[in-house]
């Protein structure tokens, strides 16, 4: 079985990758019939010369390869038609501006497994960059608050080595006694976490949270049982919201009545209430006005989210009254960091972590028979068909949806 690593090729440039030298590495050591030859790349942030470091094979050979591994969607043309790929898509909610692309992979004959649904029996994801995502997401926001009020300058997270390096400058920050709403307890919501707790933040209850007053910056950590309840007034749990989202009624706005800064790294559902909405930003008690949108979901479940932000140019002001773009150092502005690639900016410590789960769930399957169906549940594309789990998208693939 040869694999071959792909150079990205979608703008703008993505730097992470799904194999490290070193994963790489481990690859063949583990799997002797595995072989790997990597597309040489000058944007990829491990240069082609560690690889060779590792005797790895850098060659403009993916044609000979069975299986090619990216990140980001391949641009139609590269695509070499009638072999396996791994890359988001970013087709499964049938997203308008990608549907050539999947009508691409059938036409190609091209068996195609998504990242995005690599999942083991009972659904949950295998393989993410949601932590990383968490991890710039919340230091991104930190550095839109000292931006917003002039009170600190923070260099951009792309221009740091590693987590530990973004930790090392955000304790550093002189923070006034502020309120920290963060939601979600998944991957994103537990990478922000980490940076909180790297930085020495007081991590407080959600009774003392919403109802005591600090001498000191606190964040407080709740997820969808907390910020959501049954319409009917029955106690719910967070089982039975993701079950019956729609069953719930956002229980946000007493965390927004006393934030400061909210960063939200929950997962939103269809159906799901929105956490606040544009008319809940108008009201005189809303007091967030620093928002680190790590989930961002345009004009979802964040209302003050009315676009995407960039790498480049990562904070835009929210007018609530307006309910449009403005300066974000304006006062009754929202700041909003809704960077929608955030991992991009932490390529190296997000390559390696998304990469030790791609060894430990999705290789071995090539190798003993994907006994626990892994590939099987996260193939998309077979034989110029859509596989029966991804059967719902025909009528997008159609042009009719």
């Amino acid at each position: 079985m040869k694999f071959g690593i792909i150079k990205e090729r979608k703008n703008p440039p993505d730097r992470r990758v799904v194999l490290s030298p070193e994963a790489c590495k481990t690859v063949t050591s583990a799997f002797l019939e595995a072989e790997i030859v990597v597309e040489p790349s000058n944007i990829r942030v491990y240069k082609d010369a560690e690889y060779i470091a590792e005797n790895l094979q850098v060659a403009d050979k993916m044609e000979d390869c069975d299986v090619l591994i990216g990140v980001k969607e391949v641009p139609i043309k590269a695509l070499i038609p009638n072999k396996k790929y791994f890359f988001f898509s970013h087709t499964i909610k049938k997203q308008p501006y990608n549907r050539k692309l999947l009508q691409a992979l059938l036409e190609k004959n091209i068996e195609f497994f998504d990242h995005e649904v690599i999942v083991n029996s009972k659904g949950a994801r295998l393989v993410a960059f949601g932590r990383y995502a968490g991890i710039v997401g919340a230091y991104n926001g930190f550095r839109a608050y000292g931006l917003k009020y002039g009170t600190f300058l923070l260099p951009k997270a792309e221009e740091l080595k590693d987590q530990q390096a973004l930790i090392t400058i955000l304790k550093k920050i002189k923070l006034p006694a502020i309120k920290i709403i963060l939601t979600g307890k998944g991957r994103v919501g537990n990478g922000a976490k980490e940076m909180l707790d790297g930085m020495g933040l007081k991590k407080v209850t959600v009774k003392d949270y919403l109802e005591k007053e600090f001498t000191e910056a606190v964040y407080c950590q709740i997820d969808a049982s907390e910020y959501n309840k049954r319409k009917d007034g029955v106690r719910g749990s967070k089982v039975d919201f993701f079950t019956n989202p729609r069953a719930y009624k956002s229980n946000f706005y007493r965390f927004a009545q006393v934030s400061d800064f909210y960063i939200a790294g929950h997962f939103y559902g269809d159906g799901a209430p929105y956490l606040y909405t544009r008319e809940d930003a108008k009201q005189t008690d809303f007091k967030i006005r620093v928002v680190a949108d790590v989930s961002c979901d345009i004009d979802g479940p964040v209302a003050s989210t009315i676009k995407p932000s960039t790498i480049a140019d990562p904070v835009y002001g929210y007018d609530p009254k307006t309910e449009s773009v403005t300066d974000f150092k304006n006062h009754e502005a929202i700041a909003v960091m809704a960077v929608d690639n955030l991992p991009c900016e932490l390529p190296r410590d997000a390559s390696v972590g998304f990469g030790e789960s791609f060894l430990k769930y999705v290789i071995p399957a090539f190798f003993n028979q994907d006994k626990d169906g892994v590939l099987e549940r996260a193939r998309m594309t077979k034989d110029g068909k859509l596989t029966p789990r991804f059967a719902y998208l025909q009528d997008y693939v159609d042009g009719k949806e």
